[in-house]
């Protein structure tokens, strides 16, 4: 079944954190719910995915307790075809990452949201590892460790500085499959609707509550971007977009930049 949900104006400017989100003590971190046995809502944004979704989805299978949702910002391919499958609940929607993901984390019956990529495959029993993972102390959410699927020796670095970055400045991204409980992501505001660094954004507000874990099993994810750019000038890029958000460039910008791939030029 397909379902559909309204557009609404996106806003380009960064989010601040909620004042509840500031004050840590307002926002509990504790679960009121058994982690141990606590439903899994996976969201998957999609725009035109139709060569991964197929395989994302598989990945989620052999697991218990959980939900899919699909949702799809627009595809011109057949995504969506592929998406309906037994067990899949396909949203039609705007196209926004972070508005597709608030949409999917609304029409979510889970205790816990996962939010996943369409190009990134779920290792086994990560159900599991979501549930114990949350049970650490002081913890508001988590995300997988990374494997980038090219044998390209510069990935590896890149997986190497991706753990780095997760595991000692509390950093993940959007691609390492990011959870956290429903409790929480409501209470901080969900994603802010960016056109872009949306995931750094709501990661940098959890790092204000409490810890964000790291599982060490990786998601698998598509070298695409890396393979399409190179993997120097893609990591280069990153690290401008960073910048240039901390300076404060606008995010439309910033993306136009990203997509247009402005920022160097041959």
């Amino acid at each position: 079944m397909i379902y559909k949900q309204s557009s609404s104006t996106l806003k380009e400017e960064k989010y601040p954190l909620s004042k509840n989100a500031n004050r840590s003590n307002i926002i509990s971190v504790e679960t009121p719910f058994d982690n141990a046995t606590a439903k899994i809502s996976i969201i998957i944004p999609t725009l035109n995915e139709s060569k991964n979704i197929k395989a994302t989805l598989a990945s989620t299978q052999k697991s218990t307790n959980i939900e899919i949702i699909v949702v799809d910002g627009g595809s011109e391919d057949n995504t969506v075809d592929i998406a309906q499958s037994p067990g899949v609940k396909v949203i039609k929607s705007c196209k926004n990452r972070a508005y597709q993901m608030n949409t999917g984390a609304m029409n979510a019956t889970g205790d816990i949201l996962l939010f996943l990529h369409a190009d990134t495959l779920l290792p086994a029993n990560f159900d599991e590892m979501i549930r114990i993972g949350l049970q650490q102390p002081k913890t508001v959410a988590g995300a997988f460790s990374l494997r980038i699927n090219a044998p390209q020796t510069g990935l590896r670095l890149v997986e190497w500085g991706v753990k780095f970055r997760s595991k000692w400045l509390q950093m993940p991204y959007g691609d390492q499959g990011i959870f956290i409980t429903k409790k929480i992501f409501n209470d901080i505001g969900g994603f802010p609707e960016l056109p872009i660094m949306e995931d750094f954004e709501l990661i940098r507000n959890l790092k204000r509550l409490g810890k964000i874990t790291l599982i060490p099993v990786p998601v698998i994810t598509s070298p695409r971007r890396w393979l399409k750019k190179g993997v120097w000038q893609t990591t280069l890029i990153n690290q401008i977009v960073i910048i240039a958000y901390f300076l404060g460039v606008s995010p439309k910008i910033i993306r136009s930049w990203y997509r247009g791939e402005k920022l160097i030029k041959h």
